[in-house]
């Protein structure tokens, strides 16, 4: 395999206090959206996954999932976030 993934640089992103709130908001959302799709495509909660059976342990509310599957979901929206900002976009709440 000769794929080496190329993110958008994000190490010199600092971002501002007042985000974290909005990193959580979307981590959540992240899973929501991830739940959803899941669910359309006949997977259901099941205690270990079994991709054969459609089953999988993460399809609960997002306060009932592991704290290490939030922190994925967390990672997530913060790269994102970075990523936006990296590229010269603003965020502000209106």
């Amino acid at each position: 395999m000769n794929y080496l993934p190329k993110p958008i640089p994000t190490d010199s992103v600092r971002l501002p206090s007042e985000i974290q709130e909005l990193i959580e908001v979307l981590a959540r959302n992240v899973h929501e959206v991830w739940a959803q799709e899941r669910l359309a495509g006949g997977w259901m909660f099941g205690p270990t996954r079994d991709d054969g059976a459609k089953k999988h342990p993460c399809l609960v509310s997002y306060e009932e999932l592991p704290e290490s599957e939030k922190e994925y979901d967390r990672r997530m929206a913060l790269e994102t976030i970075k990523a936006i900002l990296a590229l010269g976009y603003r965020i502000e709440k209106s």
